[in-house]
């Protein structure tokens, strides 16, 4: 039974979450990962391990500060799209989604932590996460991502988190999918250099644009795959709609998406002026409860960040 469907204890403190999966499970446990798919491990034994080694690194370090934790399943590319390149179809693909979402909670009920924790199943987007090619309409997104979404209101998972997406209307779409599968969701986007996303929205706009689609039917939004210096300066200009951003995800290193795409190896950045940079940012972001990190970040970063936000 899911614990916090109905009220989301994120909401009114701060959470830690874990950092880039795939870019951590690729480039320092040396799995390879077709597609950037982490939940193709859950196929067998030793791939359900190394998620589990992955993801107890994360639980010890909110355990060690008294912070709740936020299990975010390994489900960022288990849609339909993109289990078809790896040749999952329907029941094997939503076993896939089910499992990643057993692994979790068999993690909380182990850990020795008295704060909450709480069960994300993760929907990332049904392109590239850097390029959001040609978007769907909002009802073809809800229609796409109903099938995950609909998967995980059958399990244990408290609420959904829809990551990197790259435009409004898919992001309305999952907002969509997630209130008629009486789900909560947050919504994350990412964005470019300029602050502004891939289509080219700024943050203000986009989150105003999906709550004006949904009725605010989202329970909070986030930026993920972005570093602080890419978005620092729309935050430092203020406005109310910044008390819609309940968390975030960045980036560790300073490069573009194009950038990022095109390197062979991983840029780390450097652990502690992030987290230096994530507690600057939340003097702006009076709702920034939800601590995480994207690409190239790991629990050197994530460890950082809550020596300086807590």
């Amino acid at each position: 039974m899911a614990a916090y469907r109905k009220e989301l204890p994120q909401l009114s403190e701060v959470f830690l979450s874990d950092g880039g999966i795939e870019t951590s499970l690729i480039f320092l446990d040396k799995i390879d990962l077709p597609y950037f798919a982490a939940f193709d491990l859950l196929k067998n034994e030793e791939g359900r391990e190394a998620l589990r080694r992955y993801y107890r690194r994360y639980i010890e370090i909110a355990a060690k500060h008294g912070i709740g934790f936020i299990l975010e399943s390994a489900t960022w590319r288990a849609s339909p799209d993109w289990g078809a390149k790896l040749g999952y179809t329907g029941e094997s693909l939503a076993r896939a989604n089910r499992d990643a979402i057993e692994l979790l909670v068999g993690l909380g009920r182990e850990a020795r932590h008295d704060k909450p924790m709480v069960v994300s199943g993760c929907v990332g987007p049904r392109g590239d996460g850097y390029d959001p090619g040609e978007a769907m309409t909002a009802d073809e997104a809800e229609d796409y991502h109903s099938f995950q979404v609909g998967t995980f209101a059958r399990t244990e998972a408290d609420m959904i988190s829809a990551i990197t997406m790259t435009n409004v209307p898919e992001a309305v779409g999952v907002t969509r999918a997630a209130a008629r599968a009486g789900m909560p969701v947050s919504i994350s986007f990412t964005v470019e250099t300029d602050g502004k996303l891939p289509t080219g929205e700024t943050l203000e706009q986009a989150i105003g644009d999906v709550d004006k689609a949904t009725d605010g039917a989202a329970a909070y939004f986030m930026i993920n795959c972005a570093h602080p210096t890419h978005f620092g300066r729309v935050v430092a200009e203020g406005g109310d709609w910044l008390k819609r951003i309940g968390g975030l995800r960045a980036n560790a290193s300073k490069r573009s998406h194009e950038e990022l795409d095109a390197a062979p190896d991983l840029d780390d950045g450097n652990p502690v002026e992030l987290g230096r940079q994530y507690r600057d940012l939340r003097k702006g972001l009076p709702n920034m409860n939800v601590l995480g990190g994207c690409c190239g970040t790991d629990h050197r970063h994530i460890e950082e960040i809550c020596f300086s936000c807590t």
